[in-house]
């Protein structure tokens, strides 16, 4: 499966990677082969980095086979750098609700 991972800078690349092949395992992959480009980018270490797809971050086992990505054809994902990822299946609504905050836009 040809992936083209996006950074938040903009920069991209592609990778070739296994339907097997967890979202984990494309992170530590692509961390041990950070391209030269990337440099500015770099992280630290290979458990920080997340992957996209279709706004949703991929929890380190979901496998590329498992969302059903079409072969032949490249696929894109972002790739971001953050220490942990949000709750499965939470939404910003609950947590307004909790708050009490209210997102209001008023266009004048």
């Amino acid at each position: 499966i040809n992936l083209r991972l996006i950074l938040v800078s903009g920069k991209t690349k592609e990778f070739l990677f296994s339907p097997n092949d967890s979202a984990a395992d494309i992170a530590k992959h692509v961390y041990d082969n950070w391209p030269m480009d990337w440099e500015e980018e770099q992280v630290s270490s290979p458990n920080i980095l997340r992957l996209i797809y279709q706004g949703r971050f991929l929890h380190g086992n979901v496998t590329l086979g498992a969302l059903k990505l079409p072969f032949g054809k490249t696929t894109v994902m972002h790739l971001v750098a953050r220490e942990t990822l949000p709750e499965p299946n939470s939404q910003g609504q609950r947590n307004r609700e909790k708050t009490g905050e209210s997102n209001c836009c008023v266009i004048l």
